[in-house]
C-alpha cells in the first residue's frame, strides 16, 4: 500500500514537470530518461557531438517565455553526426567527465 502511493507521487510530479513530455519510461525499470532534440555545432572529437539544445521557459514575474540553449556533449559511436544535423539524443549513465547523452537517431541531416 505504501508502495503504491509513492509510485503515485513520483508520476504526479513527472507529469507537472515542464518537460514531462520529452522524459522517457525506460522498460528495464532504469527510471526516466530525458529526450531532447538539438542541432550538432561540433563533430571534431572521436565518438562524441556537441549538440546545441533549446529550453523554454517562462519568466517568473514577467511571464514571457525565454529561449535558453545549452550545450551538452553526446556519445556518436558510429561518428555518423555531422555540423548542422538535427538529431535526437537520450540521457544515459556518465560516459567520460562531461558526456551523459548519446545519439538516438539523426531526424535530418544538413543540406
Amino acid at each position: 500500500m505504501m508502495a503504491t502511493k509513492k509510485e503515485a507521487t513520483v508520476e504526479t510530479q513527472a507529469a507537472g514537470h515542464e518537460s514531462s513530455e520529452h522524459d522517457v519510461r525506460d522498460s528495464a525499470a532504469r527510471g526516466y530518461r530525458k529526450a531532447r532534440r538539438g542541432y550538432v555545432v561540433s563533430d571534431k572529437m572521436d565518438k562524441t557531438i556537441v549538440v546545441e539544445v533549446e529550453d523554454r521557459v517562462k519568466h517568473p514575474l514577467y511571464g514571457k517565455v525565454i529561449r535558453r540553449t545549452s550545450k551538452v556533449k553526446a556519445h556518436d559511436e558510429a561518428n555518423s553526426a555531422g555540423i548542422g544535423d538535427l538529431v535526437l539524443i537520450n540521457e544515459t549513465r556518465p560516459l567520460s567527465a562531461t558526456k551523459r547523452w548519446r545519439l538516438v537517431e539523426i531526424l535530418e541531416k544538413a543540406k
